[in-house]
């Protein structure tokens, strides 16, 4: 069996994506990569006929299911659905009964799990005759199982990017166990819930297979400043009031450390303020969010009598209608 491109790697598209989305991928690729749209060029026939392929494969819910179910080998002719499903089954209620040690375990803190296609190694070896290790009955090989990392970062590493170092002890096609270090890099402005993919680091595969990938979901602490939206990052800044009414120049913190940020005369609380370039990094060309400072006027809780004089000649500088629009609709 020939080596084929992870399908939804085809499509760039994630594991989970809805058939609208996986819809829209092949229309846009299949007209980028049309052979009348691109004469010039001998490979664009090849990479339209594997989206379109990749296309086939996981717009049909049957196909698709049989596929993140058991890999490549679901693409091969002579496929059994069933077979392989009691095969499967079989490796389920050996692995509950306490037919092997299936454990893994990541950094303290770090959490990992079986995919929902488990590592069918031993079974499917048995089941079609070739052994643990062997190529199996009409030579089939089989994909190794992904599986399923979880891996929580701070808010500022995962603004900054890098890597995380990762033990895991998985099984072995002879039936023994191997602990092995996965690194997983992550790029900078990597969002809560994004998942990454580690190539090749899955469950070992059957027969020569290949092995399944090592899917890692990540999980960013909130942080006591910043929150983000998006490629924005949002902070709430308290001025005084004269800071308001005067205007100023204020430090505030940015990830790449402090800056001064400027506060027009007659700044409302509530208003929005925004240093470009200044929040989460960019990726994949394009170019980083904002930052947005909102602004909250805070007012001192006790004053003298001086200080009321002071406030008493605002009044001529007030609007009288600043709360007219309240009454311009009646409320439903």
């Amino acid at each position: 069996m020939s080596k084929r491109r992870d399908l939804y790697e085809v499509l760039g598209v994630a594991r989970d994506a809805d058939d609208k989305t996986i819809q829209s991928a092949y229309r846009k690729l299949a007209r980028e990569l049309h052979p009348d749209v691109n004469p010039d060029d001998p490979g664009a026939e090849d990479r339209f006929k594997e989206v379109s392929q990749a296309y086939t494969i996981l717009s049909d819910p049957e196909k698709r299911r049989d596929y993140d179910d058991f890999g490549d080998l679901s693409l091969e002719s002579g496929f059994d659905r069933e077979e392989a499903r009691r095969a499967h089954e079989a490796f389920k209620r050996r692995s509950a009964s306490g037919g092997g040690d299936y454990s893994m375990f990541f950094e303290p803190g770090d959490e990992v799990r079986f995919g929902d296609a488990a590592d069918l190694g031993g079974i499917f070896g048995d089941l079609f005759g070739g052994g643990a290790g062997g190529r199996g009955r009409g030579g089939m090989r089989m994909r190794g199982a992904d599986l399923e990392a979880s891996v929580e970062l701070s808010f500022m590493d995962a603004l900054r990017g890098g890597e995380r170092r990762l033990q895991l002890t998985r099984p072995k096609p002879d039936g023994g166990v191997e602990t092995k270090t996965v690194t997983v890099r992550f790029p900078p402005g990597v969002a809560d819930g994004d998942r990454l993919r580690v190539a090749g680091q899955g469950a070992p595969g059957v027969g020569d297979g290949p092995p399944g990938d090592l899917w890692t979901t990540i999980r960013v602490r909130p942080h006591p400043v910043f929150k983000r939206e998006g490629r924005n990052l949002v902070i709430d800044v308290p001025i005084s009031v004269r800071e308001a009414i005067l205007g100023a120049e204020v430090s505030i913190p940015t990830p790449d450390g402090r800056v001064k940020l400027r506060v027009p005369p007659g700044t409302s609380s509530g208003a929005k303020l925004r240093l470009r370039g200044k929040g989460v990094p960019g990726r994949k060309g394009r170019p980083a969010g904002d930052l947005i400072a909102r602004i909250q006027i805070r007012v001192p809780k006790e004053i003298d009598d001086d200080a009321r004089e002071a406030l008493a000649q605002l009044e001529r500088f007030e609007d009288p209608q600043i709360r007219k629009h309240l009454f311009e609709e009646e409320p439903v």
